[in-house]
């Protein structure tokens, strides 16, 4: 057993390393806005409580939005989310959110599809190129940007950029961070023949 551990161990450090280093590049890609003026930005949806409220993430999110809108770098979001179980739909809550703060509800898309980020980048991108729009900036936590603008570019968005919501280190945080590795690669090797 121990031989099969020795041989084994040289393949272990590699694949560790190769973590580390795409860890890194996650963190690097997230945290290095690139907010030049867009055409839209999109706001990938979070956890909606059962009266409307939006989770802590889920605000930051919309709030780097509405700062990226108020600024003029933007003329539309799209809001995507999908619905858990006893809760009204994310898009929604988003839309209504933005609304408050003075967006003008005609300014805002809503996605009420966008279950995960494979299917919020499928709508919006396919909005894109229903009303040849070139280029989208994504809005997310900074370590869920870089998948996120994948499967954007898989499906077609010519120019695609991220800004990432403040940054606020959570307990779940690890956690997140390795999802986005396995993620990413899950979505590199995704089919996108059925993208518009």
């Amino acid at each position: 057993m121990s031989r099969v551990l020795r041989r084994l161990r040289p393949a272990a450090l590699v694949l560790a390393a190769w973590a580390l280093v795409h860890l890194a590049a996650i963190c690097v890609d997230g945290c290095d806005d690139d907010d030049a003026p867009a055409d839209l930005a999109v706001v990938l949806g979070n956890h909606v409580a059962a009266d409307g409220t939006v989770s802590g993430r889920l605000c930051r999110r919309l709030d780097r939005a509405l700062e990226l809108y108020r600024q003029g770098k933007v003329p539309k979001i799209v809001v995507s989310g999908g619905r858990d179980p006893g809760s009204p739909f994310e898009a929604e809550a988003m839309k209504r959110y933005l609304v408050e703060r003075g967006v003008p509800a005609a300014a805002i898309v809503e996605d009420r599809g966008g279950e995960n980020t494979y299917r919020t980048a499928r709508f919006t991108a396919e909005y894109m190129q229903q009303h040849g729009l070139r280029s989208v900036i994504v809005v997310s936590q900074y370590y869920h940007i870089s998948r996120s603008k994948l499967a954007l570019r898989r499906f077609g968005a010519p120019e695609v950029r991220g800004a990432h919501a403040v940054m606020v280190l959570e307990a779940r945080e690890p956690w997140s961070l390795l999802r986005e590795i396995v993620g990413y690669y899950a979505y590199l090797l995704k089919d996108y023949d059925d993208a518009a």
